[in-house]
């Protein structure tokens, strides 16, 4: 089959009428579009929403005028808008764009509902290498702001390197690569606990605050690395949109269609390690964005990757600018740590998935 060929094949597990184009009495392309087009508009509100709120209390219209018109604006909203507050909004919709694009494609690769960045152990890793970081009190020589993250960064590789070498000793199967994942995620958790055991108190004050994840870590040039390894990784996974479409309906109907489907999982993978260490090593573990945006967005857009892909990658940013906005608004005058939020919301979704039995979605 021609790579070029239009493909969009009724996928098991895809949503009752959200079918292919074209099909009779199946939900149209366009119309799946227009749900996505309505996510993005939605996005865009709750992003203008995040930066009206914060623990400063700044009036409004103050707010609104320091984005609009930064020079006439008062220096000292001008500064909070755009040092703080505008970096944090950016970063918490590049994170979550980044997980719930990681989380759709682990679980397409992997077959499994259950499988995301965090429950395969990237997260972890990434905490590991930080805490470790800290504990040592490592500084690399010319950019000591960095070296924290690149620890993160090159653990979550570490751990992906991880599964990827025993998923290919045994076979690169999806099986293998889960296994792989579960083992890798108790491991470095365990390493985790043993590095806050041997740090002292006011060490494991931050080890313990940056594993919980949190906003208040961005910066300019965290927004710019994070988000030139989104665009990067998504360039990188738009010409295997149709092989992933048909990754969905089973290894050997894939195989059969001309997808190297080894090479794929292969391929993925090493692409969705990417996205989850750029993701969290700058700002700390955060769960359950890479497992409930997938859901969200099969939901109304159906298995299309031409279509699943993004609106995953925008759900994904709506659970976390809108975990964002709820960690302000519980403690007033403080910030909660945004990782606590967002395990907060994404356990009560799962809860609904399994009480309103929706798993035709999976």
């Amino acid at each position: 089959m021609s790579e070029k060929t239009t493909f969009a094949p009724e996928v098991p597990g895809a949503a009752p009428g959200r079918g292919t184009a074209g099909e009779p009495g199946r939900d149209p392309l366009r119309r799946r579009a227009g749900r996505l087009a309505v996510l993005a508009v939605l996005l865009a509100a709750i992003t203008v929403l995040d930066l009206l709120v914060g623990p400063a209390f700044l009036n409004v219209f103050d707010v609104l005028g320091a984005l609009v018109a930064p020079a006439s604006a008062d220096p000292m909203v001008a500064a909070v808008v755009h040092a703080i507050r505008l970096p944090m909004t950016l970063m918490a919709v590049i994170v979550g764009a980044s997980l719930g694009i990681a989380g759709v494609e682990m679980q397409t690769i992997l077959g499994n509902p259950l499988a995301s960045p965090y429950t395969l152990g990237f997260s972890a890793a990434a905490g590991f290498g930080a805490a470790v970081a800290i504990l040592f009190g490592l500084a690399l020589p010319l950019v000591p702001a960095l070296t924290i993250p690149l620890a993160a960064f090159a653990t979550a590789g570490l751990a992906s390197a991880i599964v990827y070498a025993l998923a290919h000793w045994r076979g690169v199967t999806a099986e293998v690569m889960v296994l792989a994942g579960i083992a890798t995620l108790f491991l470095f958790q365990s390493a985790q606990s043993l590095v806050q055991y041997m740090a002292a108190p006011e060490v494991l004050q931050e080890i313990v605050f940056w594993l919980f994840g949190s906003m208040l870590k961005a910066s300019w040039f965290s927004v710019a690395v994070s988000g030139v390894i989104l665009a990067a990784g998504t360039l990188a996974l738009m010409p295997d949109l149709w092989r992933l479409t048909a990754l969905r309906m089973g290894d050997a109907r894939a195989a059969s269609l001309g997808v190297n489907v080894p090479a794929l999982r292969r391929r993925v993978f090493v692409i969705v390690a990417v996205l989850t260490a750029g993701a969290v090593c700058f700002v700390g573990t955060i769960g359950f964005v890479g497992l409930v945006a997938p859901h969200l967005a099969r939901m109304l857009v159906g298995e299309d990757q031409r279509l699943l892909m993004p609106a995953s990658g925008v759900c994904g940013a709506l659970v976390m600018v809108g975990a964002s906005i709820a960690s302000k608004l519980i403690s007033p005058g403080a910030v909660v740590p945004v990782g606590i939020v967002t395990a907060l919301v994404g356990v009560p979704f799962l809860f609904a998935l399994i009480v309103t039995g929706r798993r035709r979605y999976w």
